[in-house]
């Protein structure tokens, strides 16, 4: 340690001796290599600006790309990507951010970041595999299959939670339109206070009879919020288009919500899961039943890995498929992606079949391991026990890759509204991984 304080501090950090700092720079020459991943992005960016050279010079297409891939590889919020980018000289070169730079807002961010589609994050994914390939990271000779669940950002649902959320969004609109339009010729009473009361007694009451009297209740005051909406929207003025589309679309989905209380609770009935309206946020969200053991809100994915674990396919089921109906196209992907199908694949139990089987051998796959043999023997998938043993083992890891997405990518939860910017956080996170499995190959950037 020094007894004497340093006079005067460096100018300038020449490098940064960090693995991190490496890491970056290694997925930095990646990107660098292949400049239309920019351009794709570029496309997305300035898809709806009609003049391209007016306006404030905002971000480039690569600098919003480069920050996406830090957000998601770093699990920071919008807030702190700002900062970070700011505060860091590290991140300021790998986003191509002068020294003398402001940064950039939160708002600019987000709104950028979510611009580039999910077909762009797909293609640009499809480029890296092909690097990969190029450098002999991953070849495409072994593929495991498996599927997970991404869950929605959304709290546990409830009819009586989403009733009162209905009740809450519902006023809370009418009141920004009569701040709006002070003429607004409609009353409206705000009954948030009493459906919050009913919703607390619902979730606390000790019996079906004192539930479903409180239920009656909240229904009753829905009804009444959902006529003073309707009210508003037929006299209305027409400037407020853009308001009153978000407010037609909340009446929908809360009718279909006070449809399927009053079947459920005051009728006894069941409603099939793709009928359930779960979220009036995120109302694509679906209901996942996982093994009879628990349930889950959001969307099943379904992922392809290969031996150096990167990610080279990834597709966004809409509602709860069987994973035995998914191998086929998860295998002609595969030949889309490679060129050729894999000469050996390892899946889980729930993708067992016979026909399954059949397809596979039918595309010159030699070995097929489903880690339940479901009434198939080991020589009808396999060469031999030790291939099938190998493959099992092999499968195995996809878990270790799932476990390693959802907590240092972020895809155990979406944090993005909106179907679309669902897609997009997936294939964000998927991209970002696997740029940073091929940094730590170290091979893939020289």
């Amino acid at each position: 340690m020094r007894k004497k304080q340093q006079n005067q501090m460096p100018l300038m950090i020449t490098s940064i001796d960090h693995p991190r700092a490496k890491e970056l720079k290694r997925i930095s020459k990646i990107i660098d290599r292949h400049p239309i991943i920019s351009k794709m992005a570029w496309q997305d960016l300035t898809n709806s600006v009609e003049n391209q050279n007016s306006g404030a010079h905002g971000m480039s297409a690569e600098q919003v790309l480069r920050a996406a891939i830090v957000k998601q590889t770093e699990g920071f919020s919008y807030e702190d990507l700002a900062f970070h980018i700011m505060d860091s000289r590290c991140y300021r070169t790998f986003c191509r951010i002068g020294i003398t730079h402001k940064g950039f807002k939160k708002s600019a961010l987000a709104a950028a970041t979510k611009a580039i589609s999910s077909q762009t994050w797909e293609s640009i994914n499809r480029i890296i595999v092909a690097h990969a390939q190029s450098k002999g990271v991953e070849k495409g000779a072994e593929s495991r299959i498996d599927c997970t669940v991404v869950s929605s950002n959304i709290h546990e649902p409830s009819d009586s939670k989403l009733l009162w959320d209905a009740v809450r969004v519902i006023t809370r609109m009418l009141s920004q339109l009569k701040a709006s339009e002070k003429d607004l010729p409609v009353s409206f009473s705000d009954h948030t206070r009493r459906a919050k009361r009913r919703m607390l007694g619902i979730q606390n009451a000790k019996s079906s009879k004192v539930r479903k009297r409180l239920y009656r209740d909240l229904l009753k005051v829905s009804q009444k919020t959902l006529n003073y909406a309707k009210n508003a929207i037929r006299s209305a003025p027409p400037q407020s288009l853009s308001m009153l589309g978000d407010l037609q679309e909340i009446i929908a989905l809360t009718e279909q919500v006070m449809d399927q209380t009053i079947l459920r609770v005051l009728h006894g009935e069941q409603v099939p899961a793709e009928q359930k309206v779960v979220s009036l946020f995120e109302p694509h969200t679906d209901v996942i039943k996982k093994d009879r053991r628990e349930t889950l809100y959001g969307h099943k994915v379904c992922l392809s890995v290969g031996r150096s674990n990167l990610i080279s396919d990834c597709v966004i089921l809409k509602g709860n498929p069987a994973d035995v109906s998914l191998v086929e196209d998860m295998l002609n992907r595969h030949d889309q992606v490679y060129g050729r199908y894999p000469l050996k694949v390892a899946l889980d139990g729930g993708f067992a079949s016979k026909g399954n089987l059949q397809f596979a051998k039918s595309k010159n796959i030699k070995d097929v391991c489903f880690a339940k043999k479901r009434g198939m023997k080991v020589e009808q998938m396999c060469r031999s026990d030790y291939v099938y043993k190998r493959l099992r083992r092999f499968r195995a890891g996809i878990e270790s890759a799932v476990s390693w997405l959802k907590r240092c990518f972020g895809l155990d939860r979406c944090t993005w509204k909106s179907l679309q910017s669902f897609h997009s956080y997936v294939w964000a996170s998927v991209v970002s991984a696997n740029l940073l499995t091929l940094a730590r190959s170290k091979i893939s950037a020289t």
